[in-house]
C-alpha cells in the first residue's frame, strides 16, 4: 500500500501548476500561459492514466536554443542597458551569429520574471528593426510599485532573461493605406518605431505618416535622435503632445513648430485628422484610458472602428 502512495506522490509532484493571474500577461497571447497550461496537463493525464512517465518527456519548460518560441520560454542575454529617462530604458540581448527574430511588424513578446517567488509575465514590443541581426532591443518603462519592474531594475550586462512569442502585430502591408496616423503614448512608441523604420527603408512604399507622441515633457521624449532621423523623410511628420509643459518658449526652435501643449483631446484630435494628407488609417497604442479616449476622440473627428487598430 506504502508504494501506491508513493506513486501518487510522485504523480502529483510532476502535475503541471496551474499558472496564477499575474502570469497572464493579458495581451491576448495565442497560445496563452493558459492554453499552454491546458496541453500540459492534458499531457500528464494521459500518462499518469498510462502510469507511463516517459509520455512528460516532451515536455520542455524552457529551451536554450536562443530560437524564439511561442509555447516555451527561451534564454536570451543581456547585452547592454542604456538609461533613456528617469525611469525608461533600452535594453539589447544578443542573438546568435547572424540570427534575428524574425517578427511580423509590430508583435510582441513576453517576459517571464519572478519576485518574492511569484512569476510575472508581461508584454513588450521589441523596437529593433525587423532585419537586425544579432541582438533585438527593448523599450521597457519601470514603475515604483511594478512587480516586473523591480525584477527588471536588477538586469545588468550578461544576465539571461526569459522570452517566449511572437504575438500579435499589425499585418501592415507597403501602399495599403494613403496615409498612417500613429497615436502613442509613452512606450506605446514601440510597435510604431519597426512599422516606420520598414516604411523608409523600402524605396518603392509611398505611405505618408503622421506620429503622434504623446509625453509628460519634453525631457521624456524617448528615442529623440532616432525620431528626428525619421522626420526627415518626406513622407514622415511627427508632433509631440505634452500633457505637463506649459509653455513652448523652453524647448529647442527645431521642436517648436511641431509640439502641442497640454493633453491630446477632441479638438487637436479634429486638426490633426484634418491635416493629414489623406484619409489615415489610425494605430494606437498606450495605456487602456488612453486607448479609449483617442478610439472616441477619432469617432468624433470621422474616423470609423474598421479604421483603427489597436495594440
Amino acid at each position: 500500500l506504502q508504494a501506491m502512495s508513493n506513486s501518487e506522490q510522485d504523480w502529483l509532484a510532476l502535475r503541471p501548476q496551474e499558472p496564477s493571474p499575474s502570469q497572464c500577461c493579458g495581451s491576448g497571447c495565442k497560445p496563452c500561459i493558459y492554453d499552454v497550461y491546458e496541453k500540459e496537463l492534458a499531457q500528464w493525464e494521459r500518462a499518469k492514466a498510462m502510469q507511463d512517465k516517459s509520455l512528460l518527456m516532451g515536455k520542455k519548460e524552457q529551451s536554450n536554443n536562443s530560437e524564439l518560441n511561442p509555447d516555451i520560454f527561451t534564454a536570451f542575454s543581456v547585452s547592454s542597458v542604456e538609461q533613456l529617462t528617469e525611469d525608461t530604458y533600452q535594453y539589447k540581448f544578443e542573438l546568435p551569429g547572424k540570427s534575428s527574430l524574425r517578427l511580423s511588424l509590430g508583435q510582441h513578446i513576453v517576459l517571464r520574471g519572478v519576485v518574492n517567488g511569484l512569476e510575472v509575465q508581461r508584454a513588450y514590443t521589441p523596437i529593433s528593426p525587423r532585419n537586425a541581426e544579432g541582438y533585438f532591443e527593448v523599450l521597457i518603462k519601470c514603475y515604483e510599485a511594478g512587480l516586473m519592474s523591480q525584477y527588471i531594475k536588477t538586469w545588468k550586462r550578461g544576465d539571461v532573461v526569459f522570452w517566449r512569442g511572437p504575438f500579435g502585430g499589425f499585418p501592415y502591408q507597403p501602399n495599403k493605406h494613403g496615409e498612417l496616423l500613429m497615436l502613442a503614448s509613452g512606450t506605446g512608441l514601440a510597435p510604431m518605431i519597426p512599422i516606420l523604420q520598414s516604411i523608409t527603408d523600402d524605396e518603392e512604399d509611398e505611405t505618408f505618416v503622421t506620429l503622434v507622441g504623446c509625453f509628460p515633457t519634453f525631457d521624456k521624449i524617448y528615442l529623440k535622435p532616432l525620431l528626428k532621423d525619421l522626420a526627415r523623410y518626406w513622407n514622415i511628420r511627427i508632433f509631440y503632445v505634452l500633457s505637463q509643459e506649459s509653455s513652448l518658449e523652453k524647448l529647442p526652435q527645431s521642436y517648436q513648430e511641431n509640439t502641442y501643449t497640454g493633453r491630446l483631446n477632441e479638438d487637436l484630435m479634429k486638426t490633426i485628422v484634418n491635416s493629414c494628407r489623406r484619409k489615415p488609417f489610425v494605430l494606437i497604442c498606450g495605456s487602456s484610458a488612453f486607448n479609449e479616449d483617442m478610439s472616441r476622440y477619432l469617432k468624433t473627428a470621422g474616423i470609423e472602428e474598421d479604421s483603427c487598430f489597436v495594440f
